[in-house]
């Protein structure tokens, strides 16, 4: 993979640390993305293990199709155009209800050459939606369109494993009993 928002290359794979963190805890993915063109997703199902996990996702690159497959409301497409932090938000959304999944994953933004609508080149909305509520980052990025759109990839998974962290410990897990001593620590990956 590419480098991130800072332009340095991530340690390990964020695709495979989201997907671990979801398959522990029985929970589910769909990917919704426009600039990034299913490079997200690719990026997801890369990992060994992902069929239970990664339920689908769509590449609503055209600006009707985010409101016609990912249900974006038309009339904030026709206000704001599709590179808005509530167009990310309900992107992601549209996504987890589509895909029936336990999260949804968006991209939106301007990878250039040229501005669009207004929108400067690098100009990006990640957007994750989950369980509690659903979170939205700007991200500002330099460099060429493959930059914007791997960097894009890369903090919208970082963001993902932030809002898993914050969702707590595994739903329905309890303390490890005693005398289990191999037992990892809540949110731990076991290797």
């Amino acid at each position: 993979m590419g480098t991130d928002a800072n332009g340095h290359r991530p340690v390990g794979s964020p695709a495979a640390g989201v997907v671990h963190r979801l398959a522990e805890r029985h929970e589910t993915l769909a990917t919704v993305e426009s600039l990034t063109g299913g490079l997200l997703s690719a990026s997801v199902v890369e990992i060994a293990g992902v069929s239970g996990v990664y339920r689908g996702g769509l590449v609503v690159y055209a600006t009707e199709l985010k409101s016609v497959l990912a249900g974006v409301p038309e009339d904030l497409l026709a206000e704001r155009g599709p590179v808005d932090p509530d167009v990310a938000r309900a992107l992601a959304e549209g996504g987890r209800r589509r895909c029936g999944a336990d999260w949804g994953l968006a991209t939106t933004g301007v990878a250039g050459p040229q501005p669009q609508d207004g929108k400067p080149v690098g100009l990006v909305y990640v957007a994750v939606a989950g369980p509690a509520g659903a979170e939205v980052r700007r991200l500002d990025l330099d460099g060429g369109r493959d930059h914007i759109r791997t960097a894009a990839v890369i903090e919208a998974l970082r963001l993902l494993a932030e809002r898993i962290d914050a969702a707590g410990p595994v739903p329905g897990a309890g303390a490890p009993e005693a005398g289990d001593g191999d037992a990892a620590p809540a949110g731990a990956a076991r290797r």
